[in-house]
């Protein structure tokens, strides 16, 4: 599965440069200040070390709520970037702690994210969940899931496994890894202006690359054959052979009835929203299922606006960084939880 990092690393290295510049280092130190209480914590699992951070409400001893995070593609750690910060607060408001841990390799993590197959990485999840109701400030009872992108191939496998959580939020979830890489390329591809010609080039290399997949073939050999790799590497290409036939299909119909919020966004050339809602909608009973799409949003429920200007995606994310999120998209999340101990059923 495509995916890119780049506007989020852009932003946050030019965070210092930028408010040193101006001098508003006040005003930026009290924007990016969240109402948590941040712990480091570590979970040993697989017998490896993995590194992360519990956010609890900034009052109170608890038990919490609380909501366990799983990343998208990429070398995510645990806080991806500071971007899961004003997630953290939101939940925190309706009484939810947040737990979220480094992929291996990043972060502190032990081990190489690139490594896992999404059985792994349901795995994980499910030893991150067991580590947060051993403790006493956490109500076991109230944990539930957050997902964005890659890890619509992770939530369905962990919520089948353990049936005692009380929600899954899916964000921009992936669905099958070969139609959605097909609609990612056409998608960047239109959104770049790409003649037709072009188009048609693009998906005969996607061709030749599925044949090298299908046939078990090595990096070296994809090298030989493709020529120009784009920035793949072994390691990449191992996990792609590992996860390109990833599915979640099958695993959403065994969800048992555990309410799932879906979040669609109306700018996403990542995942082909319509298809996801129509499998989301096939696969789950209605009386579980909540549907809510942000027109104005991309893949990452940043609002398209800001995303497409540099400079209003700097700014935003240094002076105002809760309103880099579409609009209502923090409270609804916050909302969405909150229902849920007042025994509101799914919309």
């Amino acid at each position: 599965m495509p995916k890119r990092r780049g506007w989020r690393w852009t932003v946050w290295t030019l965070v210092g440069v930028l408010v040193a510049g101006a001098g508003l280092t006040g005003l930026t130190v009290w924007q990016n200040t969240y109402a948590l209480r941040e712990e480091t914590v570590a979970l040993r699992y697989d017998g490896k070390s993995l590194k992360g951070v519990l956010a609890r409400p900034d009052r109170g001893p608890g038990p919490f709520g609380l909501v366990v995070f799983v990343h998208g593609d990429g070398p995510v750690d645990a806080t991806h970037e500071t971007f899961y910060r004003p997630l953290w607060e939101a939940f925190a408001r309706a009484g939810y702690a947040s737990l979220s841990f480094s992929k291996p390799g990043v972060g502190g993590s032990e081990g190489a994210w690139l490594e896992q197959s999404m059985d792994d990485r349901a795995e994980e999840t499910l030893a991150a969940v067991r580590w947060a109701r051993s403790r006493p400030d956490i109500d076991g009872r109230r944990i539930g899931l957050w997902g964005a992108s890659q890890a619509g191939w992770v939530l369905p496998k962990v919520a089948v496994r353990d049936r005692r959580l009380q929600f899954v939020i899916a964000v921009s979830p992936a669905v099958n890894w070969l139609r959605q890489g097909r609609y990612n390329l056409l998608a960047e591809l239109g959104r770049d202006g790409a003649s037709d010609r072009e188009k048609e080039t693009a998906l005969r290399r996607r061709d030749v690359v599925l044949d090298l997949l299908r046939r078990r073939a090595s990096f070296a050999e994809y090298r030989v054959t493709v020529g120009d790799t784009e920035g793949m590497t072994a390691a990449r290409w191992a996990f792609i052979a590992e996860n390109y036939r990833s599915d979640a299909t099958a695993d959403l119909r065994a969800v048992p009835g555990t309410p799932l919020l879906l979040v669609l966004a109306g700018h996403d050339v990542n995942v082909d929203v319509a298809e996801t809602e129509a499998v989301y909608r096939e696969a789950l009973p209605g009386t579980s299922l909540s549907v809510a799409r942000y027109p104005d949003a991309t893949h990452s429920l940043v609002d398209h606006d800001v995303e497409r200007s540099d400079w209003r995606l700097t700014a935003t994310a240094i002076f105002a960084p809760r309103r880099l999120y579409t609009d209502h998209f923090l409270a609804d999340q916050a909302r969405f939880v909150r229902q849920l101990n007042h025994g509101e059923g799914a919309r």
